[in-house]
């Protein structure tokens, strides 16, 4: 099941300037170059990408694992 994000666009991430407006947070990761390749070429094998593959594999952990996010309340 491939989730809609809407600060994605194609896949990738909006530009950088609507980031900070959008609340998008980047991540930085370390991973061996193998592991990488393999990784981006797999997920290019199901027309998608990394980026989404690893905010789907986030938000499904968080909802398994995660705390709920917090309600705003009224002032």
């Amino acid at each position: 099941m491939l989730t809609s994000y809407p600060k994605l666009e194609g896949g990738e991430l909006v530009p950088k300037q609507a980031e900070s407006k959008s609340g998008v947070k980047r991540v930085n990761l370390n991973i061996e170059v193998d592991l990488h390749n393999r990784f981006k070429a797999a997920t290019a094998a199901q027309g998608t990408t990394m980026t989404v593959v690893i905010l789907e594999f986030i938000n499904q952990y968080v909802q398994e694992n995660g705390v709920a996010p917090k309600k705003k309340g009224r002032r």
